[in-house]
């Protein structure tokens, strides 16, 4: 027996409500000021502009609930969705919105971003125990697109026609992680393209959302490199970044001796396994990046695979 592919589901019931999770899920976001901020931050021009507050409320309500294109966010306004929730928009409207955006009014957008994860960190135990240790971590990814009129779209290092998003995520040991700030990139772009702003902004938004403590910016050797460094360090964190291994890093790790590596257990690793580190004095490449800096490698003995961390 097999489905009848004529056949398709469809929300017209005025007493039925599709998500009804959305709820409390936006009664929180008032709360937290979504629209109060979508209202003092972001400044489209024109009537596709206008009612910003009510359209980036609806954009935010339509992505909770699963609409992962512009013609989805129609859910929004199935059944008696209208009866829980004030009257949204039609998706036509809000991709007219969204088209008139300028690289500025996404950046006004992070505004909104970054003000409402504070707002709602004082209302929900979002970063539990951020005040002692959190993390932050780095790294971009690729989303697949199609079409051939996509701005942007191009084909990456993962050989995937799409975009490249980079995303910056604050975690602790005991709370799950949640996006502290993105760039939406083209799709060919390099790994640490533009993660240095990102990582500065991240901590500011980290540190006001409850971060107080110790904060560790974490990434992999794609962003080795001296200005994602810096931004780790002038915002007062850590950081534990793999190093890239290029001929100077490979040469100085195999003229490390044995007897200089020390072993020390890692929570992270099977039981009996270890890290090992040196000082970074044995690196003269390391040195000279970090001139009057005193600095960890740390990695396997085995795969003799290090990382950066500046205690």
């Amino acid at each position: 027996m097999r489905s009848c592919h004529t056949v398709s589901a469809g929300f017209d019931d005025p007493n039925l409500v599709s998500c009804a999770g959305l709820v409390p899920v936006m009664r929180l976001a008032e709360r937290a000021g979504l629209h109060d901020l979508a209202r003092a931050h972001v400044r489209v021009p024109g009537s596709p502009g206008s009612n910003a507050d009510v359209k980036v409320a609806a954009l935010v309500a339509g992505m909770v609930a699963g609409a992962d294109t512009i013609d989805a966010m129609d859910l929004l306004r199935h059944g008696g969705m209208g009866r829980v929730l004030t009257p949204g928009r039609a998706p036509s409207t809000l991709g007219t919105f969204l088209r008139s955006f300028s690289f500025g009014h996404v950046r006004q957008l992070d505004a909104v971003a970054s003000r409402l994860l504070v707002n709602l960190a004082a209302r929900a135990p979002l970063l539990i125990g951020a005040d002692q240790v959190a993390y932050l971590d780095i790294d971009d990814t690729i989303k697949a697109t199609y079409g051939y009129a996509k701005q942007g779209a191009g084909y990456g290092y993962s050989k995937v026609k799409g975009l490249n998003p980079l995303l910056a995520i604050v975690s602790t040991p005991v709370s799950a992680p949640v996006i502290a700030a993105t760039r939406l990139r083209r799709g060919p772009t390099n790994s640490a393209r533009g993660a240095a702003r990102l990582v500065a902004d991240a901590l500011v938004t980290a540190r006001k959302a409850g971060a107080t403590g110790l904060v560790t910016v974490r990434a992999d050797s794609a962003y080795y490199n001296h200005d994602v460094i810096a931004a780790a360090r002038t915002g007062g964190a850590r950081f534990s970044i793999t190093a890239r291994m290029d001929p100077a890093v490979t040469k100085a790790i195999t003229q490390i001796p044995d007897t200089a590596w020390v072993g020390r257990p890692c929570r992270a690793t099977p039981q009996g396994s270890a890290f090992y580190f040196i000082p970074v004095v044995a690196m003269p490449s390391m040195k000279r990046l970090w001139t009057k800096k005193k600095a960890t490698i740390i990695g396997s003995k085995a795969s003799r695979d290090p990382a950066i961390s500046i205690p």
